[in-house]
């Protein structure tokens, strides 16, 4: 168990932050599969930029990698062009 006064409040800082980071993290998750269970395509279209926007963000703020987001925008973007 940590013993400074410092220690304790970063285990502190640390937890707080894992759980906000986890709120988002999960949030964008659902967007994305919420995304890839649409199949109209006006609907995929539109909420296209808001997820991408979304991602963007979780990869600026280190929540995600940045690779990762653009993994994800790129194949998102794929499969809304395929959709007829």
């Amino acid at each position: 168990m940590a013993n400074h006064k410092s220690s304790i409040k970063r285990i502190r800082q640390t937890e707080k932050r894992k759980l906000h980071n986890r709120y988002y993290a999960k949030t964008a998750r659902n967007a994305v599969r919420k995304l890839r269970a649409t199949s109209d395509k006006a609907v995929a279209a539109e909420m296209l930029p808001k997820i991408s926007s979304m991602l963007d963000k979780l990869a600026k703020r280190n929540i995600i990698h940045k690779n990762k987001a653009s993994n994800l925008k790129s194949k998102l973007t794929v499969f809304v062009n395929k959709i007829a």
